[in-house]
């Protein structure tokens, strides 16, 4: 690894793009501890804790939401948007005409949409979050002051979705997955350092310290080797003469993902999860329904964390089915004269690719559900507060191997060994 290391200085190139991209993710969370005046945090660290979702979203800005600085809303509107724009393509024969035809041209011109709708959305997304909480302090507390608290945090969700696209362009990764990584890593680091300064003032043990770091090091490596993984399907391929050349007769292999659900069903299920105790909350949280919520289904209940397992296994399943598609698959292979050796072309094919795509996803399904349960049995069983989801551990860890393959790239182009060379 450390010979890697040094094959990545050696570089020129390479070596501007990384240090490009460390010094944009380090003015992303230098700019991320300026606070924003006139708004309460202790108000937005309550909310926070309260509302699954604000838990959620505080967790991907690395708790810029609960301290409230200029960063509070993060890129979280940019995928909002992003999202919204994709749908919009399908549902408008225009915008369908100007990302198909348009060209190059084209998408700059949705891009430039989308960048428009995220500075509107991260505008209402600021004043609806901090009017409806109250979080903003009485001498703020009026048209103006609702503006420039909107202005700032659109500003500062621009100033984010800026740096994103420049490390995309002239650093190492996607820019705007970089940004969720660090805020995830933030996060991770302050529930460490708080744990670790527990112990000084007695709140925290020694014990409870070496289960954090013992279960976030088990877990790092377990995540890497399951989204490593993959299953390889064998394909033969005939060999047949086309004019004077032949064609065919090489075998190759269809790659599985063993984890090709990703982290969707798990955002699925924390949303639905959420969304009943938010709602719940709106109407105070003396109410009787939020107090059978908060006793009864708390991320900690036995049947939260049954149903939301549940859950994840059945958008598991659900998303497979909308993004894997045997019939297309076995056609293709069909039409290039290849079949799967010991499978008849076909209609057993496809059988095959089906019956293999949900034991997959059987396994992706059970893994997830275990891991997304893991935080919460550890918080019953040790008493101890794991500062992280299994949503944002995956999220690292895809992040951060995507980032290790585009570094692996760039040096195998240059001959040098990568970091699994």
């Amino acid at each position: 690894m450390w010979e890697t290391l040094r094959n990545v200085w050696r570089v020129p190139e390479l070596r501007k793009k990384v240090l490009y991209t460390f010094f944009m993710l380090l003015i992303f969370r230098l700019v991320s501890v300026i606070p924003v005046p006139g708004l309460d945090p202790a108000v937005m660290q309550q909310a926070s804790e309260t509302y699954d979702m604000l838990g959620l979203m505080n967790m991907m800005t690395g708790s810029s939401l609960s301290q409230m600085t200029i960063m509070a809303m993060g890129i979280s509107p940019y995928i909002n948007a992003s999202i919204i724009m994709q749908l919009l393509t399908i549902a408008i024969p225009a915008l369908e005409r100007m990302q198909k035809e348009g060209g190059e041209e084209g998408k700059k011109k949705i891009q430039q949409i989308t960048r428009y709708v995220t500075i509107g959305l991260a505008a209402l997304q600021a004043i609806g979050i901090v009017a409806g909480l109250g979080a903003i302090k009485p001498g703020y507390a009026n048209f103006f002051g609702y503006v420039a608290i909107g202005i700032i945090l659109a500003g500062g969700t621009a100033l984010a979705m800026w740096i994103g696209e420049q490390i995309t362009k002239n650093g190492i990764g996607n820019g705007i997955s970089l940004l969720i990584f660090t805020g995830i890593i933030a996060n991770l680091f302050n529930g460490i350092l708080t744990t670790t300064q527990g112990i000084f003032t007695g709140a925290n043990t020694v014990g409870q310290l070496a289960i954090i770091l013992l279960t976030t090091l088990v877990i790092l490596v377990v995540v890497t080797l399951v989204d490593l993984s993959e299953r390889r399907i064998p394909v033969q391929y005939a060999k047949r003469v086309v004019g004077r050349k032949m064609y065919g007769g090489q075998s190759t292999h269809i790659p599985m993902k063993l984890l090709s659900v990703g982290v969707l069903p798990l955002i699925f299920a924390y949303s639905f999860m959420a969304f009943p105790g938010t709602i719940f909350a709106m109407f105070g949280t003396s109410s009787k329904a939020y107090i059978w919520w908060s006793t009864y289904m708390n991320q900690t209940s036995f049947w939260y964390m049954l149903i939301c397992a549940l859950l994840i296994i059945a958008f598991s399943y659900f998303y497979t089915s909308i993004t894997f598609n045997p019939q297309d698959i076995a056609k293709n292979i069909q039409q290039q004269g290849g079949n799967i050796p010991g499978i008849r072309s076909g209609v057993k094919t496809v059988e095959f690719l089906k019956r293999t795509s949900n034991r997959l996803t059987l396994f992706a399904a059970l893994f997830l559900a275990i891991l997304s349960t893991l935080p919460s049995v550890l918080s019953v069983w040790q008493n101890v507060a794991i500062p992280f989801g299994a949503s944002s551990i995956l999220i690292a860890v895809s992040v951060a191997l995507e980032t290790v393959r585009q570094v692996e790239s760039q040096l195998v182009m240059r001959n040098y060994k990568g970091f699994l060379g």
